[in-house]
């Protein structure tokens, strides 16, 4: 079974993913850290990321593993490399470039194949796997979500921007996701909206979990 989790940025579709994986014993596949290393890995070969041709082939070529916790490529652990500021507005610019996301997208379906998977990204209902048997369309405010990367920062110790600055990058991040040409960011037709303003990431995974027993039930 695929469960698809799609939605922009802060709106709390990775913690919930991992958490209904973790509840379900599927195996979970963070597809924003897959653009992350391809930005990661442009940055350590100092390639332009909008040098279009240049970041396609550094994606096709890079050796690219995950697994529950961890993120490799070509064999080194960058886990905690790929979250850096630096990689996180690099990823989003990655994500834009069409021939990345049809590699990233096969490589997406390969991890899938064959397993029970909760999957989390931006087109992960719409494009990777429109076939998936539940999907989710996870959202919040613009501001609660600033709100969120905020607390994130600084409970990792990071030193977080202020408050405004964080809330235009999200709005601005909202608006390249949606208006990219390759698989702009929206919900499935037969997504279900979960709006996660408000409330704990327990009770949206009470939610979740509910409605994917419920379809697994009746297969």
């Amino acid at each position: 079974m695929i469960v698809t989790i799609d939605g922009p940025a802060g709106s709390g579709k990775s913690t919930a993913a991992r958490g209904l994986a973790r509840r379900l014993q599927f195996d979970f596949l963070d597809t924003g850290s897959m653009y992350r290393a391809v930005a990661w890995q442009c940055l350590q070969r100092s390639i332009d990321l909008h040098d279009a041709a240049a970041v396609a082939e550094c994606a096709h070529a890079m050796q690219l593993q995950l697994d529950q916790q961890h993120v490799y490529v070509d064999g080194r652990d960058v886990t905690n490399e790929v979250r850096l500021p630096e990689v996180s507005h690099g990823s989003s610019v990655v994500a834009s470039n069409p021939e990345v996301r049809r590699e990233l997208a096969g490589r997406q379906r390969e991890f899938a194949s064959g397993r029970n998977i909760v999957t989390e990204g931006r087109d992960q209902g719409t494009a990777v796997f429109p076939q998936a048997e539940c999907k989710f369309y996870v959202t919040a405010n613009a501001e609660e979500r600033a709100a969120r990367r905020q607390r994130e920062l600084h409970e990792r110790h990071e030193q977080a921007a202020p408050f405004d600055d964080i809330l235009r990058q999200i709005r601005e991040r909202d608006e390249r996701d949606k208006t990219r040409i390759a698989d702009p960011l929206r919900a499935a037709t037969d997504a279900i909206r979960v709006d996660t303003s408000g409330l704990s990431p327990e009770a949206v995974l009470d939610q979740l979990e509910s409605i994917v027993r419920q379809r697994m039930a009746a297969k």
